[in-house]
């Protein structure tokens, strides 16, 4: 079994999209997961039915029971993070603020305070329009944990693909350097970068790459609107070449890219366009090369 990461230094460069497309083009042969878990999109192009929904649970939470409270107010001196409140001589905690270091809960002479389990999201199983199989979350909104919701649609994801007798998993990993893309990238095998002609793309990418160079893992790169920038392309291929980054594909700029996510479909579904082709060219691309590991 192996796994392809498609991520970016930056967000906007079409790796959603992109992704959304190569899932679409493989699928039955593929198991997908979506573990931009803190703005997953992908359900937008791949209308999952949401078959499965568990809770995800992660950290834990303060609470006060008021009958055992003797408003002493030890706890809420001893909170460096300002998350306990005093409202008319009655103590209550502020969620927003909350870490669940369980500290108020050690100081509290009568016990008054627990730790509960923090729910933090939800992981979902679903049938995608081609009839494959997708694992995917949602963060509830200021969140933390990412990087775990994130390991947890990847272990499902390898679970779904062992059970179903599927050789590749294609995962859809956040833009940037930060804990969800680390937890992306553990056991992976090859890495798709995507990248656009632009200074900032291109700045982005080389600091995800040394990233992805500490965890040893082969990469390939594609270039989303080459055509815009040419000499900028031609930075981005120099660089690849140094490092020893396969150029997997360089995409044009094609409005048909829009118009698909605005018709609420994949790129690789509009067949009389040339995007089409060429994003299938560049999965063939990339199965070729993680069939060479």
């Amino acid at each position: 079994m192996k796994e392809i990461v498609v991520i970016s230094g930056k967000g906007g460069t079409g790796k959603t999209s992109l992704t959304s497309s190569f899932a679409y083009i493989g699928g039955k042969s593929l198991v997908v997961g979506d573990c931009d878990v803190d703005a997953d999109d992908m359900h937008l192009l791949l209308k999952p039915d949401y078959a499965e929904k568990k809770e995800f649970k992660s950290g834990f939470y303060a609470e006060i029971d008021q009958e055992k409270c003797i408003a002493c107010g030890k706890c809420r001196d001893i909170c460096r993070f300002k998350a306990i409140d005093l409202k008319d001589k009655v103590y209550s905690i502020n969620d927003l603020n909350c870490e669940g270091c369980g500290y108020c809960a050690r100081v509290c002479p009568e016990g008054a305070i627990a730790m509960i389990d923090a729910s933090v999201g939800h992981v979902f199983k679903s049938q995608i329009k081609n009839g494959a199989t997708m694992i995917h979350a949602r963060l509830k909104p200021g969140a933390d944990n990412s990087g775990k919701l994130v390991a947890k649609v990847k272990q499902d994801a390898k679970a779904a693909a062992e059970k179903e007798g599927v050789e590749i998993i294609l995962i859809d990993g956040s833009p940037g350097i930060g804990c969800p893309v680390v937890s992306s990238l553990t056991g992976a095998d090859y890495v798709i970068l995507v990248t656009e002609p632009t200074p900032s793309g291109i700045h982005d990418l080389k600091r995800v790459y040394e990233l992805v160079k500490k965890f040893k893992i082969k990469a390939g790169l594609v270039v989303n609107k080459w055509d815009l920038n040419k000499s900028l392309t031609d930075e981005l291929e120099t660089y690849a070449k140094s490092e020893g980054i396969n150029l997997i594909s360089k995409l044009p700029y094609n409005e048909d890219f829009t118009k698909a996510i605005t018709a609420g479909k994949t790129a690789a579904e509009f067949y009389e366009s040339e995007i089409s082709g060429l994003i299938k060219e560049a999965w063939e691309n990339a199965r070729k090369e993680i069939i060479k590991e």
